[in-house]
């Protein structure tokens, strides 16, 4: 696929990527920091409002699309180096992170004493509860690419289900992330993040599962680091950096599993059989 000329300017990662920071158009305070491919950017001049790309979810997603904290852009600078963007932006409600604050940046590193510590600066403005189950939030937001927009699973898909419904929605999601992965094992490489892994090769993709998991090992020894009862922000925070990395790690095995052909179910199903078996006896049976 041709760039156009000020896209091809770019030096995206290997990975087909450019960091994006989003600053606030009048007070110029940083308020987060994501990822964009070549379509996201070209999505975000044309339509003057922030489109990222999920490395999680190997998918575009307009900001605010759960939320309705969208962002409209106002300017957009590339560095000398031409491997960061700037984006200068009005941020819908004034919150621009998931734990309901103005910018995601919220935790200053305290010198004053003998040893450097993390604090928090800034206050929650909205209860994420209150922000992320709100039922009208993705309705105002428009689709930027139908293909992509159902790429994987739709963020906020598991909202719409009583806790009954788990078991056949997470199975569901599991199906459904089988047929996508199959589906991008013949897509063009540069249409979307999967197919890039694929064009990449199998060593690619174990790198990728190897990178998540140490960052999942990271992420869990941090959390267990927390004490909910000392500092409750930090300890949801941490709780959410351990499920995003977790969610990462399972993402990237189940394509290194669709690299061979090998469906979800097929571990499902593996674990199963061992379901009521003890570990001495599993391991006997081996």
């Amino acid at each position: 696929m041709t760039l156009p000329a000020w896209l091809a300017a770019i030096k995206f990662n290997d990975d087909g990527l450019i960091p994006a920071i989003a600053q606030d158009h009048k007070s110029g305070r940083i308020l987060m920091m994501a990822w964009m491919n070549a379509e996201a950017l070209q999505l975000t001049a044309q339509t003057q409002t922030a489109v990222y790309f999920s490395r999680s979810r190997a998918k575009l997603w307009h900001k605010g699309e759960s939320s309705g904290h969208t962002q409209t852009v106002h300017d957009i600078r590339l560095d000398c180096d031409a491997d960061v963007i700037v984006l200068s932006v009005t941020q819908a409600g004034g919150i621009a992170c998931h734990t309901g604050r103005e910018s995601c940046f919220y935790q200053r590193l305290d010198l004053s004493g003998q040893t450097p510590e993390w604090q928090t600066v800034d206050k929650v403005l909205k209860d994420p509860a209150d922000i992320y189950h709100s039922s009208d939030a993705a309705k105002s937001i428009p689709k930027t690419n139908e293909t992509q927009a159902n790429d994987v699973i739709p963020s906020d898909a598991n909202h719409s289900h009583s806790h009954h419904d788990n078991d056949t929605t997470n199975r569901s999601i599991l199906q459904q992330l089988d047929g996508v992965l199959a589906e991008r094992k013949q897509a063009d490489a540069d249409s979307s993040y999967v197919a890039s892994l694929y064009a990449k090769g199998l060593n690619k993709i174990l790198e990728k599962v190897g990178e998540e998991s140490t960052e999942s090992i990271i992420a869990a020894k941090d959390f267990a680091n927390c004490d909910e009862n000392s500092n409750k922000a930090q300890y949801d925070d941490a709780r959410h950096e351990l499920i995003y990395e977790v969610a990462d790690v399972w993402f990237h095995t189940l394509v290194g599993l669709a690299w061979f052909d090998i469906e979800s179910d097929a571990v499902l199903n593996e674990l199963g059989r061992r379901f009521g078996l003890s570990g001495i006896d599993e391991k006997a049976a081996r």
